[in-house]
């Protein structure tokens, strides 16, 4: 059964799900959110339907500034904030009558796959977490990804961009993804630019447009820093093969440094295949580790 529910968070009104098992409860929870500036629509249904169908309730919210969500301005990316709204979002849950306060797992994907790295090592209310092809670095990536000769023209563009809002003016805002090569955009690629165009239709609430100073707090992120403070805390990563947006060899590395308990799951495929080809892989591993650390309902 899914109902609608809306939570406070810091002052700002968090819209989204609430996924019930079949029973009285009380239900073990998963406190989801999607990534860089994807809204609950991208698929997360699919991952709430398959842990409810096997004993555990979800909660998928919207982030801040995104979906169906408050907060202004509209597309910032602060990753931070979306880690204290993550916080929010149990806090919320563990009010819930049918949710058994001390069985809570976080799920994220991406950009808050990131979070979940952060959010597993810091918050104690957590009994377990997945984190599915996930943003670990912000400087290694940009580096991959920004011809060196360009990487001093973009940090300017931050300083220019803060100033300019310092001064009073309006935010710079560029395309998260782009139709070609060589376009403006926050997630550049063929892959990045399928995956959002494909899906419009089915998440027409997404808008393809963020907040210039989200890219200077992306380059900025260093998730994979709480990597040696997660145990004891279980951790699931879920990783793609040839995942070239949050690439497979930084995220291979991150799950060396992990310690126990820890697990390794590989998806066939790029990035975005972990949502849709390779959703029986990505979510069937993850609601086996929620159900293997959280029980079911009971």
């Amino acid at each position: 059964m899914r109902t609608d529910i809306e939570f406070d968070a810091g002052g700002t009104t968090l819209r989204g799900w609430l996924y019930q098992p079949q029973g009285r409860g009380p239900f073990p929870i998963v406190v989801m959110a999607h990534g860089f500036s994807a809204v609950k629509e991208h698929f997360l249904d699919n991952y709430a339907e398959l842990f409810a169908a096997s004993g555990i309730a979800a909660l998928v919210y919207d982030h801040a500034n995104f979906g169906a969500s408050d907060g202004e301005p509209r597309g910032e990316i602060d990753p931070w904030r979306q880690i204290r709204d993550y916080r929010h979002a149990i806090s919320f849950a563990r009010t819930l009558p049918v949710v058994d306060r001390e069985r809570i797992g976080v799920w994220g994907s991406s950009y808050s796959g990131g979070h979940v790295l952060v959010i597993a090592a810091l918050d104690q209310r957590v009994r377990c977490a997945v984190a599915q092809v996930p943003f670990v670095s912000g400087e290694d990536l940009f580096r991959r990804l920004v011809p060196g000769p360009d990487l001093p023209a973009m940090l300017d563009s931050f300083v220019a961009d803060r100033e300019a809002r310092h001064a009073g003016g309006a935010h710079a805002r560029l395309p998260v993804v782009a139709p070609e090569r060589g376009l403006p955009c926050a997630l550049v690629g063929p892959e990045s630019w399928e995956f959002f165009d494909r899906n419009k239709d089915r998440a027409p609430g997404w808008i393809n447009e963020i907040t210039m100073s989200s890219v200077e707090m992306c380059w900025d992120y260093e998730p994979g820093y709480y990597a040696g403070r997660i145990s004891p805390t279980p951790l699931l990563l879920v990783v793609a093969e040839r995942d070239t947006l949050t690439p497979t060899d930084t995220a291979l590395a991150l799950y060396e440094r992990l310690r126990e308990p820890k697990q390794l799951v590989l998806v066939p495929g790029g990035h975005f295949d972990a949502y849709v080809k390779g959703f029986d892989t990505a979510g069937g591993a993850a609601r086996d580790w929620f159900v293997r650390h959280l029980g079911r309902a009971g």
